[in-house]
């Protein structure tokens, strides 16, 4: 089974932002921008690469926003033209961080590529949901214009189709979770690869379906891609607790790879389902939210000890948004407990993993993103 990663995320805050990725490759033009550095101080050769384009970087990738493309009332397609430094060669499934500057504030969060990685291309897209509690993805949605530059941070993630792909595969998707699957479908219909694909996915009405058109097109331009669309409000959420759904809509589910990716309930029940059948490792997961199984008790004073800052957190609040409660400039990538980004040093006090209750002790390197104070500590950050 594929590891679980996040692809959206809804928190307010300040996080600092992600090192450039890929910045070894280009030893020649870092070299020449240190010797310019000492000859254009106090100005940095970045500051004067500004002023002629606002995407020329050496410290950090740019991209400035070209559309804002409507998908549904509550959705919209950012197409994104990447500045120096970015590389196309990420695969179809992954995800990117996306800094944009609101209110004097860099606010950092991960989004689904839904574009096709296509060598020689100029542009990205990432299709985010406004949520009722992401602040920045109602931002992308309905405040960001065209012309918009933005921070950006390397593509990554695991949630990928092998290459060459599988003789038969299943997608199945809800909602939002279709965005790291429409790059994977746009990917395989540029190599005229789907041969077998059967994608069940579910929306709340025909209306609420992202991409509907160009699902549909596919379903008719290609004979080896089968779209069973389910709306909920009419038919009822879809329910995998037993095998009788699939058994009816996809006989051959189990001799088929599947991706799956969408609220927490349909990939858990998805997981107890491939489990029971003794197929898990045919089932590949995308998480946009932490699977949380330790009890909420807890929580105290969190103190940030490089940044001087104290904040009260209850025991629901994971330290990375405690932090950025705070002000404090975290390190973050995934925000589920898989990349490692925002591992810190706990340097007094206790705190407690969200996805199994352990607890650790002072010294021990923690990840921010998936533990909760338990009682008063202090962080290396």
């Amino acid at each position: 089974m594929s590891k679980k990663h996040s692809a959206i995320t809804a928190h307010i805050g300040d996080t600092r932002r992600p090192t450039v990725s890929g910045a070894d490759r280009h030893r020649g033009w870092n070299a020449l921008r240190r010797i310019a550095t000492q000859i254009t101080t106090p100005l940095l050769p970045d500051d004067y690469l500004r002023l002629a384009n606002p995407l020329w970087s050496a410290r950090e990738l740019r991209g400035r926003v070209v559309e804002v493309r409507r998908e549904t009332a509550d959705s919209a397609t950012l197409v994104i033209k990447p500045g120096w430094g970015f590389q196309f060669d990420y695969r179809a499934g992954q995800y990117i961080g996306i800094g944009l500057l609101v209110d004097g504030r860099w606010r950092w969060r991960s989004y689904s590529l839904t574009s096709p990685p296509v060598s020689g291309a100029r542009t990205i897209a990432i299709t985010v949901k406004a949520m009722p509690e992401g602040f920045l993805s109602s931002h992308l949605v309905d405040g960001v214009a065209p012309g918009t530059v933005v921070r950006l941070a390397a593509p990554q993630g695991e949630f990928v189709l092998p290459d060459p792909p599988p003789a038969a595969v299943l997608f199945l998707t809800a909602g939002s979770g279709i965005t790291p699957i429409m790059s994977m479908l746009r990917t395989l219909a540029r190599r005229d690869a789907i041969t077998d694909v059967v994608h069940l996915h579910s929306a709340p009405t025909a209306a609420d379906t992202l991409f509907a058109d160009e699902l549909a097109a596919l379903a008719r331009d290609h004979p080896g891609y089968r779209l069973l669309l389910r709306t909920t409000r009419d038919s009822g959420r879809l329910e995998l607790r037993g095998p009788e759904t699939l058994d009816r809509e996809v006989p051959d589910w189990r001799s088929r790879q599947a991706w799956a990716c969408g609220p927490a309930a349909l990939l858990g029940d998805a997981e107890r389902l491939w489990a029971a059948a003794g197929i898990a490792d045919q089932l590949h997961i995308e998480r946009f939210t932490l699977a949380r199984t330790a009890t909420a008790e807890g929580g105290g004073t969190v103190t940030f000890a490089t940044s001087g800052k104290s904040v009260v957190a209850d025991a629901a609040t994971t330290l990375l948004e405690a932090g950025e409660g705070a002000g404090v400039p975290m390190p973050f990538g995934c925000r589920m407990g898989i990349c490692q980004s925002c591992v810190v040093t706990l340097v007094a006090g206790q705190v407690r993993d969200l996805r199994n209750g352990a607890e650790h002790e002072p010294g021990s390197r923690i990840q921010t993103c998936v533990s909760t104070a338990a009682g008063d500590c202090e962080l290396d950050v």
